[in-house]
């Protein structure tokens, strides 16, 4: 799975690797997953589907990304997301020392309750109930 690491540079390579072990941490029972489209990032969820994600981890060529599929709406109070589209945000990592930073895990929890409620509203929204026959 994590194949894609070992054409960057160490740095950046130790940086995704520790800062996955932190999303780990935070949310254990999580699948990780790899994308086709995507094979750049490591995603983070609880099922197979893009939208099943609450999380994920993309390389760069001197940095790592810790991005949030429902970034948008997450409160940023210490004001470190960036990104511009409608749902997205992410947070840019250069060092091992950035993941000390006390907001990365504050940060992550936040998007596991997102996703949660989330989650939780797309079982009851009645357009997406299946029908029971």
């Amino acid at each position: 799975m994590l194949e894609f690491l070992s054409r960057h540079d160490s740095s950046v390579r130790d940086v995704a690797l520790a800062l996955r072990e932190i999303v780990l941490e935070e949310a254990p029972a999580a699948t990780e997953k790899v994308y086709v489209n995507h094979p750049s990032a490591i995603w983070f969820g609880f099922g197979p589907k893009m939208n099943d994600m609450f999380c994920y981890i993309a390389t760069a060529r001197t940095h790592v990304n810790l991005g949030f599929c429902r970034g948008a709406s997450l409160l940023d109070s210490d004001h470190v997301l960036e990104g511009h589209g409608k749902v997205m945000r992410h947070v840019k990592f250069w060092s091992e020392g950035d993941l000390k930073r006390a907001f990365v895990r504050r940060y992550i929890r936040a998007a596991l309750r997102q996703h949660q409620v989330t989650g939780m509203r797309l079982l009851t929204h009645p357009k997406r109930r299946q029908r029971i026959s």
